[in-house]
């Protein structure tokens, strides 16, 4: 499937984007390229393919969600600039 350079500077006028006429003719031909490719896939046959979002098993690599000890206050204020009781203590908006 070709695309025509108008077709281009229509895309390129639609994302706000200036091209020069080296940019436009190379874009054409990429642009082409790439459609030309999509059209490949879609003359394949897929009807016994199932449908998937992903190519490939998508495995969780994060830890169990277990319930566990927190950090103790003293801990968790460690590094705090200022403390007012069990809050942190910040400036007031504004000041």
């Amino acid at each position: 499937m070709a695309i025509t350079r108008e077709e281009v500077l229509h895309a390129a006028r639609l994302a706000w984007l200036a091209l020069t006429d080296e940019e436009l003719g190379r874009l054409t031909d990429e642009l082409g390229a790439i459609l030309d490719a999509v059209g490949v896939v879609a003359e394949l046959d897929l009807a016994d393919v199932p449908p998937t979002s992903h190519p490939l098993d998508l495995v969780n690599v994060w830890d169990e969600d277990e319930p566990r000890p927190s950090l103790s206050l003293d801990e968790v204020f460690a590094n705090a600039p200022d403390r007012s009781g069990d809050h942190f203590r910040v400036p007031p908006v504004g000041e």
